[in-house]
C-alpha cells in the first residue's frame, strides 16, 4: 500500500521536470536565473530533510507524511501566481520543505513494515512506484504544458491530494496498533542510547560522496530537459516521453537487475557498477544528441540509477539503529536535497558559458571517481565491527 500510496503521488510529479522549461519559455528567465531559482528547491529539500528526519523519531511516519501530502496541496496551487524570480523562488521554497518532509518518513515506514531480509526489495518496490507515477507524470506533464501550465499545477496538486487521502483512510488503524505494540515493547525493554548520525564521521563521508554522486545524477530535473529543448530540439512533449520511457524502463528492469546484485555483487560492487553507468549515460551525450544516442544514453542511466540508489537506502538502514533510523534517513536525504541546491545552479552555469559538451564530459569523470570512492567506503563502514560499535 505504500508503494501504490507513492505511485499515485508520483503520478501527479511533473512538476518539477517542467520548471526549467517554464521558466525560460514561459517567464522569460535566463538559464542561469532558472538555475538559481531551481536552487531554492535544494535549499528547502534539505530543510524537508531534516525537518522530516527529526520530527519522524519523535512523532513516527504516520503524521509525517500524512501532514506532507496535505500541506502540499494549497501550496502547488499558488506556485503559477508568482512569476518573478524572488516571488517564485519562495514559493518553491515552502513547497519543497513541506513535499520533502515526506522522504526519511517514507523510508522508515519501509524498514518498519519489510521483514530484515527483503528491505532492498522493498525499497526497489517503492521505487518502481515512484517511477511508475514519474513516467505517467511527466508525459501528462508535456501535454498538459502544452495546454497550460496552470493545468500543470493544479493536477499536481490533485495527486498529492489524493495520495494523501488514500494514505489516511488505509494506515490510520494500522498506525494506532503499530503505536500500542511499540509502547508496550518499550515499556518492557531497556532503551539504548543510539549514535546520531551528525556525530558518525564514517556515514557522514558516505553521505558526503552520495550528494556527489546526485549532483550528476539529478540534472536529469533541471540541466538535461533543457539541454533535450535547446540543443537537442525536443519538442516539451517529446522531452515527457523520453521522461516516461526511462520510468516504464525501470519499472520493467529494476526488480531483475536488483536480484542480480543481490546474488552476485557486493554492495561496494554494486555501487561501483551503477555510479559509473551513470557517468557514461552522460558522458556519451558530449558526443552525439540524436534520437537513437538520447535513447541508448537514458536506457544506461535508469540501468545505473537502479544499481544505485536502492541500495543507498539499504546502507543507510543497515548503519543506523533501531530508534534513530528517521534522523539517519533525514541525513542521506540532507545529501540528495544539497544536490537540488547545487546541480541547478552548477550545471546551467557551466552549460551556459562552457557548453553542454564540457559539462558531460566533465559528469562522466566525476561519477568514475565517485564509483571508485563507494568502493572502499562502503565495506570500511559497514564492517560488522563497525557497526556495532558505532551505529547500534
Amino acid at each position: 500500500m505504500l508503494a501504490l500510496v507513492m505511485l499515485i503521488n508520483r503520478s501527479g510529479s511533473m512538476v518539477l521536470p517542467f520548471l526549467g522549461v517554464y521558466m525560460t519559455s514561459h517567464l522569460g528567465f535566463s538559464i542561469e536565473n532558472s538555475g538559481i531559482v531551481l536552487s531554492f528547491f535544494g535549499i528547502g529539500s534539505v530543510l524537508g530533510s531534516w525537518l522530516g528526519g527529526q520530527i519522524t523519531d519523535k512523532i513516527g511516519e504516520y503524521r509525517v507524511q500524512s501532514l506532507s501530502l496535505l500541506l502540499s496541496v494549497p501550496l502547488f496551487c499558488m506556485i503559477p501566481l508568482f512569476e518573478t524570480e524572488v516571488g517564485l523562488a519562495g514559493i518553491i521554497l515552502a513547497q519543497s520543505t513541506i513535499s520533502e518532509a515526506f522522504r526519511p518518513a517514507n523510508s522508515v515506514a519501509i524498514t518498519k513494515y519489510a521483514k530484515p531480509e527483503n528491505i532492498t526489495r522493498a525499497f526497489s518496490l517503492n521505487r518502481m512506484a515512484v517511477n511508475l507515477g514519474f513516467s505517467i507524470g511527466p508525459a501528462l506533464g508535456g501535454i498538459l504544458s502544452q495546454i497550460s501550465y496552470e493545468l500543470l499545477f493544479f493536477t499536481n496538486a490533485l495527486g498529492a491530494l489524493l495520495a494523501g487521502i488514500m494514505y489516511i483512510w488505509f494506515f490510520s488503524k494500522r498506525n494506532k496498533l503499530a503505536a500500542k505494540k511499540e509502547r508496550k515493547i518499550n515499556t518492557q525493554a531497556v532503551t539504548k542510547k543510539e549514535n546520531s548520525p551528525y556525530r558518525d564521521g564514517k556515514f557522514i563521508l558516505y553521505c558526503f560522496f552520495c550528494m556527489l554522486f546526485s549532483v550528476c545524477f539529478f540534472q536529469l530535473f533541471s540541466t538535461l530537459t533543457i539541454f533535450y529543448k535547446d540543443a537537442a530540439k525536443l519538442s516539451q512533449e517529446n522531452i515527457g516521453f523520453i521522461l516516461a520511457y526511462s520510468g516504464f524502463l525501470i519499472v520493467l528492469l529494476e526488480m531483475g537487475f536488483v536480484q542480480i546484485a543481490e546474488k552476485y555483487f557486493s554492495l561496494a560492487v554494486t555501487l561501483l557498477l551503477g555510479t559509473f553507468i551513470c557517468g557514461v549515460s552522460y558522458g556519451m551525450l558530449a558526443f552525439d544528441h540524436t534520437i537513437i544516442t538520447l535513447l541508448i544514453s537514458m536506457t544506461l542511466l535508469c540501468i545505473g540509477e537502479i544499481w544505485v540508489l536502492p541500495f543507498m537506502s539499504t546502507i543507510t538502514a543497515l548503519r543506523s539503529g533501531n530508534n534513530n533510523k528517521g534522523a539517519y534517513m533525514g541525513l542521506n536525504g540532507i545529501a540528495f536535497s544539497v544536490s537540488f541546491i547545487i546541480t541547478p545552479y552548477l550545471g546551467t552555469m557551466i552549460a551556459e558559458n562552457y557548453g553542454f559538451g564540457k559539462l558531460w564530459i566533465g559528469t562522466g569523470v566525476a561519477c568514475t571517481f565517485i564509483a571508485v570512492a563507494f568502493y572502499y567506503i562502503i565495506p570500511w563502514m559497514l564492517s560488522k565491527k563497525e557497526t556495532d560499535k558505532e551505529a547500534v
